[in-house]
């Protein structure tokens, strides 16, 4: 499977964006005039999409991500005003910065300082927006 890129950085392909179908890009509103009639407005947004990649798949159970790869998305999520090309493995590119609460992580299991810290591997869940 071909990965995801996150600006410069290599994701798992089988990331898998869990809220792809909770988002319309038409914003609505409905209310009543003081004649009783119904009013509405519609108009079509122009960001604000969310993105959630979520390392866990129904087949494959965890995706793990290095600690390497996530020190580097830490680094793109902590960077003021960061917006970068997020590029899905079906070939779908979006221009995108981190939301409030963009990045969690939780150890596979813990493990104190050792030759093998930059590949433990961590479950992930990256929060994304259209801009």
């Amino acid at each position: 499977m071909a990965a995801i890129t996150l600006g410069a950085v290599s994701l798992p392909g089988d990331l898998r964006w869990s809220d792809e179908f909770n988002w319309t890009p038409v914003a609505r509103s409905a209310e009543y005039s003081l004649t009783g009639a119904l009013i509405i407005e519609e108009a079509v947004r122009q960001a604000g999409r969310p993105i959630t990649l979520e390392a866990q798949s129904e087949s494959q159970g965890y995706i793990w991500l290095e600690r390497a790869t996530l020190l580097a998305l830490k680094t793109l999520a902590e960077t003021p005003a960061w917006t970068g090309t997020l590029t899905l493995a079906d070939g779908r590119a979006f221009v995108v910065a981190f939301r409030e609460d963009g990045l969690t992580a939780a150890p596979v299991m813990h493990q104190t300082a050792s030759s093998d810290l930059p590949t433990l591997p961590y479950t992930v869940t990256i929060k994304l927006q259209t801009v």
